[in-house]
């Protein structure tokens, strides 16, 4: 809807100076096209889909308020137009009159053009709007423009709410119903996984919040910071709408881990198997290591080898047990925690084996070391020197006695290093 400008001519007259007929007649012609512009907008507007959704709603809050005031401000508005098609039906009369217009008709017309006062309509806002009062054509059309601007600006924003909101919830529900099946083909249910629950808690929030939007739309409208002159400037509220969408997509996830699991499970279960199986083989071999070692080695503290752990073979059977149920909701965390801790087994057994196998490495290493100092004075011609070969059977006989004694060996081992090297030096000495 445009706004009446001033009347041509009429900024050159004075106030009481009645305007010529061409004058007169371009401000009639002003007047009609102003008359077609608000004509159309106010059908256009009588024709929205908006304002027709809005009529027939059942409406709760915000809007319901909204629009008694709006339902109110639109029957102000037509019978303000009424009252101006009248004005401008008296004008054109007047005009019509005769062809060629008297100073008098000129002076009536000018009158009606720029000062005669339109009677009030008795239409208001509200009921707490002041009445309106006679105003002049030009008031009369400011008038009009205001209630069309505030009338279309909350019939715009329910219809775009209306437009946005719905449709993506409807979407986002039927994106849940997948994700409620697929859930429910692994296990995922209601009181039975964390995730159904949230499943559940998210349909009675779409549900709840479609309701609001379809009784409330303008609850869910955003206008810009500092007002817009633009009527319906703003946006839809959809942050209940991206919460929810947030934490399907959430929900979605954890469903395809599961399924995931469903896919893989019985590797990850043999995996499992062979980890323990290799975990129980190495505490054999270190309980067997330990009995070697008590029988071979003497006053050595040797520490105790444990069994295998019975709670994570109880663990693997209720995981192949959830496998054969199809109890996916259940396998997927219990193998994560088994994949985890039979790792931890394996180590655990490796490290008891090395453990009690460690004097046993000794007794090897003082052997080595042994031969190592026969070798090299048998390389310089050495070997028959007494002191080092009396030193060389002292301390095989200690390495090579059952039980051997450790601290004995290694002592003997190492006056037999001096010995061996106390013969070499002289020797090297002579080369």
């Amino acid at each position: 809807m445009g706004v009446l400008g001033p009347f041509p001519g009429s900024a050159e007259r004075p106030p009481g100076q009645a305007l010529d007929r061409e004058e007169a007649d371009r401000a009639l012609e002003r007047l009609s096209a102003e008359y077609e512009a608000i004509d159309s907008s106010l059908q256009a507007l009588q024709d929205h889909a908006g304002r027709r959704l809005l009529e027939g709603a059942e409406l709760t809050g915000v809007t319901k308020e909204r629009w008694a005031a709006t339902a109110r401000s639109l029957a102000a508005l037509w019978a303000d137009f009424d009252a101006y098609t009248e004005a401008l039906a008296t004008v054109r009369a007047l005009r019509e009159r005769r062809r060629w217009l008297s100073p008098d008709d000129l002076a009536e017309l000018t009158g009606l053009l720029r000062d005669a006062q339109i009677p009030a309509t008795g239409a208001t806002d509200g009921p707490d709007a002041a009445p309106c009062t006679p105003c002049t054509l030009r008031e009369l059309v400011a008038r009009l423009n205001g209630r069309y601007a505030r009338a279309l600006d909350t019939i715009v924003a329910a219809d775009a709410v209306w437009s946005t909101l719905p449709a993506r919830i409807d979407l986002l529900a039927e994106e849940l119903r997948r994700t409620r099946s697929l859930a429910h083909s692994v296990g995922v249910r209601p009181g039975t996984h964390p995730s159904g629950d949230d499943l559940e808690d998210i349909t009675a929030e779409l549900t709840r919040l479609r309701a609001e939007v379809i009784a409330d739309p303008l609850a869910f409208w955003v206008a810009p910071a500092g007002g817009s002159a633009a009527p319906g400037g703003g946006r839809p509220d959809t942050a209940r709408y991206d919460r929810a969408a947030r934490a399907l997509e959430d929900v979605r996830r954890e469903i395809e881990a599961v399924l995931d699991v469903r896919q893989d499970a019985e590797a990850r279960l043999m995996r499992l198997r062979d980890v323990l199986s290799r975990a129980e083989r190495t505490l054999t071999e270190a309980r067997q290591a330990r009995g070697e070692v008590l029988a071979k080695i003497a006053a050595c503290e040797v520490p105790a080898v444990s069994g295998p752990s019975t709670a994570l073979h109880e663990q693997l059977a209720a995981a192949a047990d959830f496998r054969r149920r199809a109890q996916w909701h259940r396998l997927s965390p219990l193998l994560d925690r088994l994949e985890e801790s039979a790792e931890d087994e394996l180590l655990r057994a490796r490290e008891s084996l090395t453990a009690v196998t460690a004097p046993l490495a000794v007794r090897a290493e003082l052997r080595g070391r042994l031969d190592a100092y026969k070798a090299e004075l048998a390389r310089h011609g050495l070997a028959g020197d007494p002191l080092p070969a009396e030193r060389y059977d002292a301390a095989r006989r200690l390495l090579w006695s059952a039980p051997c004694d450790l601290r004995a060996a290694e002592a003997a081992v190492a006056r037999y290093q001096r010995a061996a090297a106390e013969a070499l030096v002289p020797d090297r000495g002579e080369a």
